[in-house]
């Protein structure tokens, strides 16, 4: 499952993107047809013991399924000195590959037939944060995908969610730091409804990010399709589950 190549998005040692590639582009492949591609963000609330490698297989299969997968690392919390992520940091890495994608696409010398961000938990909601960031010259964005994610980051806190994983990204409790959950939490973004498609696919049973939460931030935002699926909180990145095939759908189905 390892990626096709790894490529740079900053200058730190976190700021890398790893590739994956369909069979067609494998082993220096090249096609003059543009391709979809997916921009596909990790989770594990935004610590520094998850990382981009757990995301690998499903990376793998969207990649046989036609599309250019490209999978970011970034700052977490927990990581010290250089390395440590929460608030802005995290955020500022996202925005950073975000806007590295034309750049990135040229060095691998891919034309993006369109855009399809998506990232899972934690990596979901900051899917669901880009959705209102600038989309990068000569991109276009198709779609936004969140998988089981934490779209609503009040109620998040509130319900104390991964053991505090809100306050410690953004350094406090919305009490202490108003601004900054404004700034962060796609519930209060969305109202600035983007351009872009905003689906939700989220398992009915999952206990770690409980499908209440995107409830809850569909009942703010009508516009947006929320898909609930069978399984749990991993069903919607595992291939070959009950889930699976509703997430592939979303993510690239048009690129057969």
């Amino acid at each position: 499952m390892d990626p096709d190549l790894t490529l740079r998005y900053g200058e730190h040692d976190d700021a890398l993107v790893d590739v994956h590639l369909p069979p067609g582009l494998r082993g220096g492949g090249t096609t003059e047809r543009p391709q979809p591609v997916v921009l596909l963000i990790h989770g594990g609330f935004w610590r520094a013991a998850y990382d981009r490698s757990h995301t690998r297989p499903m990376a793998r299969t969207l990649a046989d399924a036609g599309a250019v997968v490209l999978s970011p690392e970034y700052r977490r919390v927990g990581s010290v000195g250089h390395l440590a992520g929460g608030w802005p940091r995290t955020f500022d890495d996202v925005a950073g590959v975000y806007a590295a994608l034309p750049a990135l696409l040229r060095e691998v010398g891919v034309r993006a037939a369109g855009l399809t961000v998506t990232g899972h938990s934690a990596g979901g909601h900051l899917a669901l944060w880009l959705a209102n960031q600038p989309v990068p010259h000569g991109i276009v964005l198709d779609r936004v995908v969140g998988l089981a994610p934490v779209g609503d980051l009040l109620a998040a806190e509130e319900a104390g969610l991964g053991d505090g994983a809100v306050p410690a990204l953004l350094g406090g409790r919305p009490v202490d730091h108003p601004e900054r959950y404004a700034a962060a939490d796609p519930a209060l973004r969305l109202a600035d409804r983007p351009d872009a498609a905003v689906v939700i696919v989220h398992g009915e049973d999952d206990d770690v990010v409980p499908l209440a939460n995107s409830r809850g931030l569909v009942a703010r935002h009508p516009w947006i399709d929320l898909r609930i699926v069978p399984g749990g909180h991993f069903a919607v990145i595992t291939p070959g589950s009950a889930a699976w095939a509703e997430v592939e759908s979303v993510l690239v189905g048009s690129a057969r």
